[in-house]
């Protein structure tokens, strides 16, 4: 019989596949947190290259769950997310294996945080883990792109959040957004969380009192028009054909089809003018078209 977990208590879901030098960096930093989670959840996706022994190194009481089917990260976060809730979890922290929070403090700053304004989720600022004064992904605002952390101000942005890295839920928070659609396996599952959380009117923001270190991902994005727009060309086949299918299921969502019509000609504009490459764009219209159909087979 499980021990019920005390109140207000913390779990924390890792999501890792056959990074275990990553893990043993991203589990250290956990395990030294001034609030040390009160369990860890970690969904091994790819135990034939087993980091059980990582997670039991970690100081913070455990639970290794070995996925022999890869679930993606989608799948992966939904199963940490349940067992978290299934233990009791009241507050639900999420972390990458190729991540880690930059200090010891960002759990307790986060936490304390989050009562304080009544939030729903609230996430670090998510930064460069070579160049931690630039954002490890660039951040819109209008026709304006963000790039370093010094652009965003010192304490809170409200309605903007990443929420795979190093984001902290209430439990109350997943019962109405639920968890990651597995069938998007990888890319997109984030924004589709983050689009359900908009939906709901629930309140919550990043705080840029912490930080979380990730590696760069900014140069996926490919500018044009002087860097007012940019288009999102990842250089791997099986990262380009989940992000550009899941976008198509995406932008047939509720709360974001608006933008539809303007990726069409955005990314007709970066593939025919920017890249010039005609054959490029019609594989980018079939792949949206079957993420629309909800087609969604693996690579």
């Amino acid at each position: 019989m499980t021990t019920p977990l005390r109140p207000d208590s913390v779990v924390t879901v890792v999501v890792t596949r056959h990074r275990r030098d990553l893990l043993v960096d991203s589990l250290k930093v956990i395990g030294a947190q001034t609030r040390p989670p009160d369990h860890l959840v970690v969904v091994d996706n790819g135990p034939d290259q087993s980091a059980e022994d990582v997670v039991a190194a970690c100081p913070v009481p455990s639970t290794y769950i070995a996925s022999h089917r890869n679930l993606g990260g989608a799948g992966g976060f939904a199963l940490g997310i349940l067992h978290a809730l299934a233990l009791g979890a009241e507050w639900v922290w999420l972390a990458d294996d190729d991540g880690r929070p930059a200090d010891e403090t960002v759990l307790e700053v986060l936490l304390g945080e989050a009562k304080r304004r009544g939030l729903a989720e609230i996430s670090p600022v998510v930064v460069n883990i070579d160049t931690p004064e630039t954002l490890a992904f660039p951040l819109r605002r209008g026709l304006t792109w963000k790039r370093h952390t010094s652009e965003l101000g010192t304490d809170f942005l409200p309605g903007i959040a990443s929420l795979f890295n190093g984001a902290l839920f209430r439990a109350s928070t997943l019962d109405v957004i639920g968890v990651p659609d597995y069938r998007l396996f990888v890319r997109g599952d984030e924004v589709e969380v983050h689009r359900r959380l908009v939906r709901t009117g629930l309140p919550f923001g990043t705080s840029l009192r912490v930080a979380y270190l990730h590696p760069d991902g900014s140069d996926e994005f490919k500018p044009m028009l002087g860097g007012r727009f940019h288009a999102q060309d990842p250089d791997n086949p099986v990262k380009r054909y989940y992000t550009y299918r899941n976008r198509g299921y995406l932008l047939s969502q509720p709360g974001l089809r608006k933008i539809g019509a303007l990726e069409v000609l955005r990314f007709g504009l970066y593939f025919l003018t920017v890249r010039k490459d005609p054959k490029a764009f019609l594989t980018w219209l079939k792949l949206v078209r079957q993420g629309q159909r909800e087609r969604f087979f693996r690579y």
